[in-house]
Formats: C-alpha cells, structure tokens, sequence
C-alpha cells in the first residue's frame, strides 16, 4: 500500500512541477527592464512558409544590461525576424545591422511596471489553480481506493494530508517565484 501512495505522490509531485515550470516559461516572457533572452521566446517568425520560433533562425543574445542581439543565420530572414519582434506587442524597436539585430531595452515607466506585476499575479493564479487541480484529482483518486476498499479510512486521511503537505509546498514554491518576479520589475 506504502508502494501506492509513492506512485501517487510521484504522479502528483511531476503534474504540479509542471505547473511550476509553465508559470517560470511565461514569467520570462515578462519585460523586467533588464535585457533577458527569454523575452524574445514566444516570438515567432514567418519563415520557408511557416511560423518558427525566433530561435530555430537566429542566436538570441544578451551583451549588454539593456540590449539584446539576434544573429540570424539566414540573410534572407533578416526583414521577416525585424518584423516578427515589433509586431510581437513587446514593445521594442529592433534595428538591423547586417545579420545582426540589435533591439534596446527602453526604461520601464511605473505604469508599465505596475501592468506587468499585474500579469505576473495574473500568471501565478492561474498556475496554483493548476495545482489545487491535481490536488483534487489527487484526493478523488484517494477516495476511489477507500470507496473499493483498497485502503481504510485512517490511510485515506493520512494520504489525503501528505497530498495536501504536497500541495501547501507548491504553492509555496510558486508564491516564492511570483515575489522574485515582482522584485525584478519593480526594481529600477
């Protein structure tokens, strides 16, 4: 029975990583003020008659604290990867330079501070939804076994309190992740 509750608690533990490893995707895509090569991540470019993302066509670089370089591979894609960044709604202004894209990070206004903490908060929500999710799935699996008789109602209410220990850490983790990102905006 010991064997059951570690397969749940590892089925559970890699869904609600998931969780965590999303919202970290989506907070890099979040401008900081601070050059970050993540932040060209969700951009896709039109390229050989299909969307790609910006990486499969260039390096995507970081050289300095508020400028960010893309080395397109190829000439050709040079116009379609501009193209791409300024229509990608972040609000940045590549500049061409050969096969070299050079876009400057402007200085975050408070205003825009104060909309991309609200996305970030917007972001982790949605992410401990997500775990309060596989916690209910976790505790529905739990009471199927009772139900069967698999299990007693002492162990279901011992492994209902490990999914919920389970549970309270994650939402810790991403509560933890959501503070960090919102210092990084704020910060000037």
């Amino acid at each position: 029975m010991a064997a059951d509750l570690n397969t749940l608690k590892q089925d559970l533990t890699r869904r609600m990583d998931g969780a965590v490893e999303t919202l970290k995707r989506e907070f890099n895509g979040l401008r900081t003020g601070r050059a970050h090569p993540g932040l060209l991540e969700p951009v896709k470019v039109s390229a050989y008659g299909t969307e790609m993302p910006l990486a499969q066509v260039g390096t995507i670089g970081a050289p300095e604290a508020r400028m960010l370089t893309v080395q397109v591979w190829d000439k050709s894609m040079v116009s379609a990867v501009d193209k791409a960044i300024r229509e990608a709604g972040l609000g940045l202004n590549p500049q061409a330079d050969g096969m070299m894209i050079r876009i400057p990070i402007p200085q975050l206004t408070t205003d825009r501070r104060n909309e991309l903490a609200k996305m970030a908060h917007k972001y982790a929500e949605g992410a401990k939804i997500a775990v309060r999710g596989v916690r209910r799935d976790g505790m529905e699996q739990i009471k199927a076994l009772e139900k069967k008789k698999d299990i007693g109602e002492d162990v279901a209410k011992d492994w209902g309190t490990e999914v919920q220990k389970l549970t309270d850490l994650y939402i810790k983790k991403l509560d933890d992740a959501l503070a960090d990102k919102e210092k990084d905006i704020k910060q000037v």
